[in-house]
């Protein structure tokens, strides 16, 4: 259990961090002055690389081999889910909303269907 002290101090960490990370983007970069290239490159990259391991780390415990006498899928759920997931990027290209729509997907079929 913690402390009140250690309360406080924790919550003011968090709120530093907080704020630290809102407003360095607009210290580092004011308006005005150029971005650098690299900043600009890894605005592009880093969403589709966050996106690729989500899907890696969604999909790394599937087991095809598990019988479905004893709990198993073929990762037909997950296989349904991912297929929601591309659709929907390719037709609304938002990573927020093929996310959603995979979970959604997802949870239904774990919980209603298989």
């Amino acid at each position: 259990m913690l402390t009140a002290s250690q309360m406080i101090l924790t919550i003011a960490v968090i709120v530093m961090a907080t704020i630290l990370t809102r407003f360095l983007p607009y210290i580092a970069f004011p308006e005005g002055r150029k971005i650098p290239e690299f900043i600009l490159y890894l605005g592009k990259v880093l969403a589709p690389a966050v996106f690729g391991l989500l899907v890696v780390y969604c999909l790394r415990n599937v087991d095809l081999l598990t019988p479905f006498s004893q709990g198993g899928t073929h990762g037909i759920p997950e296989a349904i889910a991912l297929v929601s997931v591309i659709a929907s990027f390719l037709w609304k290209k938002s990573m927020a909303l093929s996310i959603a729509a995979g979970t959604i997907v997802y949870m239904i079929l774990v919980q209603a269907v298989f």
